[in-house]
């Protein structure tokens, strides 16, 4: 029975300890750490600037299949948009309007960062579904549908951060807000001094209710 007992106390021992070691490894000592393969499934996002996309290419002619059979049931043949589902196509020079139409080619900055959205979201209920080439493909297609590129031109992770958008001055770095103070470029995030301009009230402009007098 002793030697039961030794035998099972040198097991948990051994299974116990390597744990505590690699525990103490990390703040709370809490879960374990992730492995390269882990991180690698997470870390997919995809910069304005292009860092951090995948290998793979693509062009508007294997696009328009691929578009066809992943993406045309919901956005339509054409990017147009059927019942609900936003349009992808066109939209430009109607983002100052009353009805602003925003798609992919009027109103996203970014080519790199359609791409990080289509791979890691789209198509919708099958997210992450698309090859690194059929994402490519797909993001081509669009920028030739929005005359942004020309049919033949292939978009790969060489390339992709270097497209110029229609809208890419629409979207202002710095922060302009007034109530975001910026230092050397890095938000300001205690004692700022932000001076802070009233440029009308509202009973000025006549939106205020007046009171009844009775």
């Amino acid at each position: 029975m002793f030697a039961l007992v030794k035998k099972l106390v040198i097991f948990l021992v051994i299974l116990i300890i390597p744990n505590l070691l690699i525990a103490e490894e990390r703040k709370f000592y809490l879960g374990k750490i992730a492995t390269k393969t882990e991180i690698a499934g997470w870390d997919i996002d995809v910069r304005p600037d292009g860092l951090g996309a995948p290998l793979g290419s693509g062009s508007a002619i294997n696009g328009e299949e691929v578009y066809a059979e992943q993406c045309a049931s919901c956005h339509g043949d054409f990017g147009e948009g059927l019942d609900r589902w936003p349009e992808l196509v066109g939209g430009e020079d109607s983002l100052d309007t009353h009805d602003p139409v925003k798609t992919t080619g009027s109103y996203w900055p970014y080519a790199s960062t359609m791409y990080d959205y289509i791979y890691r979201a789209m198509p919708f209920g099958v997210a992450q579904s698309l090859t690194h080439d059929e994402t490519y493909q797909v993001v081509a297609y669009l920028l030739y549908m929005n005359e942004i590129i020309e049919e033949d031109f292939v978009l790969n992770d060489k390339n992709i951060g270097k497209i110029k958008m229609p809208n890419v001055e629409g979207f202002l770095m710095p922060d302009p807000r007034p109530d975001i103070a910026n230092v050397n470029g890095n938000p300001c995030m205690q004692n700022c001094n932000t001076p802070t301009e009233i440029i009308g009230k509202a009973r000025d402009i006549d939106v205020t209710p007046e009171e009844e007098k009775s």
